[in-house]
């Protein structure tokens, strides 16, 4: 963040005061695009800390409270309404869970928080499975969940599907997310480069989603902010269409977030706009936030929760003094066996201010069933050099058996043959043909 007023740069260059304060500028806006006739995206912000779910403008710019802030986005999928269901759904369930688990309770810490994050956003998952396992025309329908909670001075990030989270530090902008994706695997095992799967016809194979299972594995992250870090969540209606350098610039360019967000819809739609497009940008300043530092590290960082498996693994960049990241460690070569669980073709209409409880599943409209969502397997090159292997080999037991086959029955042959050609020394004359008109009958033709 450059600041041209020299009193200014000193006070964005100060230390962080650990009893100050952190101030949350947000907006969020969502759009159906260009050919989608409905919009199945979904999206809430929420100051926690005075339980106010709303973009009003005391929660588009507020100081953060013990209780934090969430932003989330859902993208939804399964056809006709089931989508737009199920990321409705999704968003009014876990506020709802922080509401009662976490808002009521009397605990600030960072690890609680997380765990909050984490049962909420499996509470969302049970309900939406529960509901399309009883409702046979919406069975398959699902959302992704990206769910972001700021407490103090920390990122800490729920992620299921491939919406993503982006952090803008000093003009350059870093995901945070990793896609549960077959092209992120593919990526991972070293088969495809970034821009390769861009480009892919199956970019839209996701791995996980919020619904279709009984059971889903949660990636969880965490990252800390600095002061004039912008946090951008989309579903991939904009990550697909615009990419994140000019996410990037245009965050930097544009001060005002209302502005912010209508430009990066707007030219997700001039790209295309072939999906439901979502985004929230929030900007995060304050003294109680360090300035960016040279060596912070901005990527996707595991945020270990014992009961989860998770470890403390970093898979982030460094941030040098010319802004051009660094990678400093790299993950391991992965095996893509996972079973993907359909095309994403995402997208609920703009989610209305939330507030009180949660809207019962039942209140929805059911008036038109979803088309079924399909997706192909993904295949590992250890299994995919297996099959090849059994399939030459049965192929070498079919030859053998046939050649086997050939042999034996020549050999059953040739006897029959020699004791054919034993004929007797004095053989019957044959008689000689009738000429009597035959009385068989002529087959008739065939109608």
């Amino acid at each position: 963040m450059s600041v041209s007023n020299p009193s200014l740069r000193a006070m964005s260059d100060a230390p962080a005061d650990p009893l100050g304060e952190v101030v949350v500028n947000v907006f969020g806006r969502t759009d159906v695009g260009r050919t989608r006739e409905h919009n199945e995206d979904a999206f809430v912000v929420a100051d926690l800390t005075t339980n106010n779910a709303t973009l009003q403008p005391e929660v588009r710019r507020h100081t953060l409270g013990p209780k934090g802030t969430l932003f989330m986005v859902a993208d939804g999928m399964g056809g006709a309404a089931a989508g737009e269901i199920a990321s409705a759904m999704a968003v009014e369930v876990v506020l709802g869970e922080l509401r009662e688990k976490w808002i009521a309770g009397d605990t600030h810490d960072a690890e609680e928080f997380v765990r909050a994050i984490r049962r909420a956003t499996v509470a969302a998952n049970q309900q939406i499975h529960t509901f399309a396992a009883s409702h046979s025309e919406y069975r398959g329908m699902g959302t992704t969940a990206t769910v972001a909670g700021l407490l103090g001075d920390t990122l800490y990030v729920a992620q299921v599907g491939d919406s993503r989270a982006y952090l803008v530090r000093d003009g350059v902008a870093r995901q945070i997310t990793k896609d549960q994706s077959l092209m992120q695997k593919l990526i991972e095992a070293g088969e495809l480069t970034e821009e390769e799967a861009a480009q892919s016809e199956r970019r839209n194979i996701i791995l996980q989603a919020l619904g279709p299972e009984p059971l889903i594995k949660i990636d969880l992250t965490h990252q800390q902010v600095r002061r004039g870090d912008v946090l951008v969540l989309c579903s991939d209606g904009l990550s697909g269409q615009v990419g994140k350098d000019e996410i990037a610039r245009l965050v930097t360019d544009e001060p005002d977030l209302v502005t912010v967000c209508k430009l990066l819809i707007d030219r997700a739609n001039e790209n295309g706009g072939p999906d439901n497009i979502t985004v929230i940008a929030a900007r995060f300043d304050g003294s109680r936030l360090n300035p960016p530092g040279a060596a912070d590290e901005v990527g996707h960082r595991q945020f270990p929760l014992p009961e989860t498996g998770q470890t403390a693994a970093v898979n982030a960049e460094v941030i040098s003094s010319d802004t051009q990241p660094r990678r400093v460690s790299r993950p391991s070569p992965v095996s893509v066996e996972a079973e993907a669980i359909g095309e994403n073709g995402f997208p609920p209409p703009p989610v209305e201010p939330l507030g009180g409880t949660p809207t019962p599943a039942e209140s929805f409209d059911f008036s038109t069933a979803p088309t079924p969502v399909t997706g192909t397997p993904a295949v590992s090159p250890t299994r995919r050099q297996t099959g090849t292997l059994i399939a030459v080999a049965l192929l070498v037991a079919l030859v053998v058996t046939a050649v086997w086959f050939v042999v034996r029955t020549a050999q059953r042959v040739a006897p029959a043959a020699d004791s054919g050609r034993a004929a007797p020394a004095n053989p019957a004359p044959t008689p000689a043909p009738s000429t009597a008109p035959s009385t068989a009958p002529t087959p008739a033709p065939r109608g």
